[in-house]
């Protein structure tokens, strides 16, 4: 594990005289998602220039998660840091240091907003939100009401639920029985927003568009003062949450595996589009059609997927979310 590499790690904290929760909002989790890097300074600065001030409880920001993924420029450093994110006693790249170094940080705090865009050419912005309240051993969770709450408030219409359920069903279903090895790759589907929940708090991963898209920082900026401001750390109205009849919730179901170099799509997929119940997604190697089981969305269609990994996921309504 090289030590020589000229990075640190940066975060802010900005207390109130009040009581209030602890807040941490994040960007360049991914070196080249950098909307939410620009909405923090944008946001940091008012707070230093006194045009903007914390009443009451705290946010710590962290402008970049991941500063060698961030110089490059690219999504990763070693590695991405949004799976397996645990310390770890013995790192053996550069993302393990960074979570030696952000996991304690995270556990310090009550809520987590993790600024993210995405790659393709087009699309709204949306938010990945938690489970449902649970005891199970997958993701156990009791801040359910919160977190959705919050969700409602960030600006956007789009919400999709159920990551580590549908993430958990494609390894159990890869994992041929074998407990340690299904535990051990369960373990990697856990980014920042999972590893926050493991803690006791909750959290948010927001999409706020396409990587260079100009509007991006202004989606990231408004969902970082509308939280402070329904959390109440700063003095600022309450923001209103989008109507139930404006929203788009979305449940991910189930992942399909590329199982051979050979699958191909039939076209090129983008997330969100619609598919209907018997529609040919790809080909199998051997030349077997690969359907749609039921109508909803596709979601992180990855074409360049390896054999026996990802490569699509299916969502369906979810009309229960929020009610």
């Amino acid at each position: 594990m090289r030590s020589d590499r000229p990075f640190q790690f940066k975060s802010l904290t900005y207390s109130g005289l009040g009581q209030g929760p602890r807040v941490i909002i994040m960007g360049a989790t991914h070196g080249n998602e950098i909307c939410g890097t620009e909405a923090i300074k944008r946001v940091m600065a008012e707070l230093d220039s006194g045009g903007l001030r914390i009443a009451a409880g705290s946010v710590t920001f962290v402008p970049i998660v991941n500063p060698l993924a961030y110089q490059k420029n690219e999504r990763n450093g070693d590695r991405n840091l949004n799976r397996n994110l645990f310390p770890k006693e013995d790192p053996q790249d550069f993302e393990d240091q960074v979570a030696n170094w952000l996991c304690p940080l995270l556990a310090q705090h009550d809520v987590l907003l993790d600024l993210h865009s995405f790659n393709a050419a087009h699309g709204e912005p949306f938010v990945m939100v938690g489970p449902p309240n649970n005891d199970g051993e997958l993701e156990p969770f009791q801040h359910a009401e919160k977190e959705r709450a919050l969700a409602r408030r960030l600006g956007v219409r789009r919400f999709v639920t159920g990551w580590m359920a549908a993430y958990g069903g494609g390894v159990k279903r890869r994992s041929r029985g074998n407990a340690a090895e299904l535990e051990t790759v369960l373990r990697y589907g856990v980014g920042t927003t999972e590893y926050m929940r493991t803690t006791g708090g909750y959290a948010l991963t927001l999409e706020c568009g396409q990587h260079v898209d100009p509007q991006a920082p202004e989606v990231a900026y408004r969902a970082i003062m509308n939280t402070l401001a329904f959390l109440k750390l700063i003095d600022a109205p309450e923001p209103e949450p989008v109507p139930f009849d404006e929203m788009e919730a979305l449940q991910m179901v189930v992942v399909h595996d590329k199982q051979d170099a050979g699958d191909q799509f039939i076209r090129s997929w983008a997330s969100f589009d619609p598919v209907i119940e018997g529609e040919q997604i790809g080909t199998r190697a051997d030349g077997t059609p690969v359907v749609a089981e039921f109508g909803g969305r596709i979601l992180f269609p990855d074409a360049k997927a390896n054999a026996n990994s990802e490569w699509y996921y299916l969502t369906r309504p979810n009309p229960e979310f929020g009610r």
